[in-house]
């Protein structure tokens, strides 16, 4: 198969060789595009194509998956609910892969689509799957932060930053990323983590931008050069009234992507027969900082291989399906559609907790953590854990977004407090989880932090940390 016999579209040089560019934090060349902005859909797009074209492989629409199924140990299927008509659907399966991505829309400034809720992780938790890093979501540096940007993507201004040489400036228009260590002027590939922290600790400084982030400045890039490197996206950014050539745009940190995830060895498997991760629903591959450009890559290696190894299992494995192992499952989904049922019109509740859950967590367990901070959060948390079974649901069972709101904060919650224990856990600082009140890096804590559920309680260990492998090796070395 030649580099691009699926016709993604990669960028070529005038040789026709595959464009290589250097991203923050990375060495040399190594990270591909098709255009700056469409990379990622194009390769969804290209995917969906090939999908549609295999034979044996059966797509299906509006079907939000609840909870997995096991029976003696293993999972053998899922029960999940038929957004279109609010039918309960059970699927037999032989293996299930996880692969839901985040939950960074839990944090009121992120970059997610609406469904990153943390799904996948909570459905394994609950599954007696374990959880490793979950201390460390990243938070993409230069989010748009001002003017009102409406239709585009809030993380659009990375590769062009590193691409055209965007100047980072501090509310007194300087370059200020050199007094944090960092050789930055001219080069713009400085790691997430620390250009993250170094826009917070301007404006502790009051140097921030007016409103409390950075300026991103191509003001001196040429006019032409501009309009070659962001082909149609100068008029959208034009409609909303954003003139690279003449004015800066403010930037600040914002939740991106999740390090942490399902713990698997190598073979994508989790420690419960049956069940495998992949994408960024696996966790233990980046460590404390992921580098730009890897999530792609992660999607499409760790799918492979769930995918490959999955379909190993399925063909030595025979088909197991109980309904007295769903029944527990089912009477979840049939007790939630009842409230709703008899809700009477009454205002839902659930808008409002998700509200409050993104403010916590971007307050006290976002960038700056101390232990007072995250101790305050997950007292709040486990409040929040409590008072959520019985919010007031809207009325009806097709299309009722409060029900699919209910199971996505019965997700989330759980996620949040995994986070919000594994950083109090951690009395360090360490690429992406800053501690202000431990400000140090300490080599006590070169080691993994392993989460699961005991009863309903989230419940913590440490595992060494593996030098000679990487760390979903390591990780598979003890697994159950």
């Amino acid at each position: 198969m030649s580099s691009d016999s699926w016709n993604v579209g990669w960028a070529r040089d005038e040789k026709g060789r595959i464009k290589g560019v250097r991203a923050p934090g990375h060495s040399v060349r190594r990270c591909v595009y098709v255009d700056f902005l469409d990379t990622g859909p194009a390769i969804a797009q290209t995917l969906r194509t090939q999908v549609s074209r295999a034979k044996g492989v059966k797509r299906i629409s509006n079907l939000s998956i609840r909870d997995l199924v096991l029976h003696e140990g293993r999972v053998i299927g899922a029960v999940g609910t038929n957004a279109g008509d609010g039918r309960h659907v059970a699927i037999a399966a032989k293996a299930v892969i996880l692969a839901a991505g985040g939950l960074t829309r839990i944090f009121q400034r992120n970059s997610a689509s609406l469904n990153m809720t943390g799904d996948s992780y909570a459905m394994a938790l609950r599954a007696g799957a374990e959880l490793v890093d979950m201390e460390f979501p990243q938070f993409f540096p230069i989010g748009h932060l001002a003017p009102r940007l409406v239709g585009m993507d809030p993380i659009m201004w990375d590769p062009f930053r590193y691409k055209l040489g965007g100047r980072l400036l501090n509310g007194n228009m300087e370059e200020f990323l050199e007094r944090y260590g960092l050789n930055d002027g001219g080069v713009y590939s400085a790691p997430r983590d620390v250009t993250a922290y170094a826009i917070v600790k301007e404006n502790e400084a009051g140097r921030g931008s007016p409103s409390g982030g950075a300026y991103l400045s191509f003001m001196h890039v040429p006019e032409p050069e501009l309009r070659e490197a962001f082909g149609p996206a100068i008029e959208l950014l034009a409609r909303n009234g954003i003139d690279l050539a003449k004015r800066c745009v403010e930037v600040a940190p914002i939740a991106h992507y999740h390090m942490g995830g399902i713990r698997v060895n190598s073979q994508m498997q989790s420690g419960v027969p049956g069940l495998y991760a992949a994408g960024e629903a696996v966790g233990g591959a980046n460590g404390a900082n992921r580098l730009s450009g890897n999530a792609l890559p992660e999607a499409l290696v760790f799918g492979e291989r769930a995918g490959r190894f999955a379909a190993i299992e399925v063909k030595e494995s025979e088909l197991v399906w109980s309904e007295a192992a769903a029944a527990p499952a089912l009477a979840v989904l049939r007790d939630v559609d009842q409230r709703a049922q008899s809700s009477d019109g009454a205002v839902a509740q659930t808008a409002q907790l998700w509200t409050d859950l993104q403010q916590l967590m971007w307050k006290k367990v976002g960038l700056s953590r101390t232990e007072q901070s995250l101790s305050e959060a997950l007292v709040r948390l486990r409040q929040m854990r409590a008072e959520f079974p019985s919010l007031t649901l809207g009325s009806g069972s097709a299309y009722n977004m409060t029900i699919e709101e209910w199971f996505e904060l019965r997700s989330a919650l759980q996620v949040a407090e995994a986070i919000t224990l594994a950083a109090l856990n951690r009395n360090e600082s360490r690429g992406a989880h800053q501690r202000l009140d431990h400000p140090e890096t300490q080599a006590d804590y070169e080691r993994t932090q392993v989460l699961r559920l005991d009863g309903d309680a989230i419940t913590s260990r440490w595992i060494p940390l593996v030098r000679d492998a990487i760390g979903l090796q390591s990780n598979a070395s003890e697994m159950n």
